[in-house]
């Protein structure tokens, strides 16, 4: 994964730039905002589009987890019949 640049900005600051800091996030750069010098929140670039060979192993991992997890005789019918009113 690729090392994201990290800048803290106040939450003012952010409000006062917030344009400017939408385009820095969106070409790579990650920015955490603080209020009162605690952490409250991150911008961050979205991914975008996923490689279809890290699709494949996340549907792979997805199906290995899932390997040996039974409803213990139990129909999954019955079970959502049970959660409604």
């Amino acid at each position: 994964m690729k090392q994201r640049k990290t800048q803290t900005v106040g939450a003012f600051d952010a409000k006062t730039h917030f344009s400017e800091l939408l385009e820095r996030a969106a070409s790579g750069e990650e920015i955490t905002v603080t209020k009162h010098g605690t952490p409250v929140a991150k911008l961050v670039p979205i991914q975008r589009g996923v490689d279809p060979t890290d699709r494949q192993a996340a549907i792979a991992r997805w199906r290995a987890n899932a390997q040996g997890i039974t409803l213990g005789g139990l129909k999954l019918r019955d079970l959502i019949s049970e959660g409604r009113p």
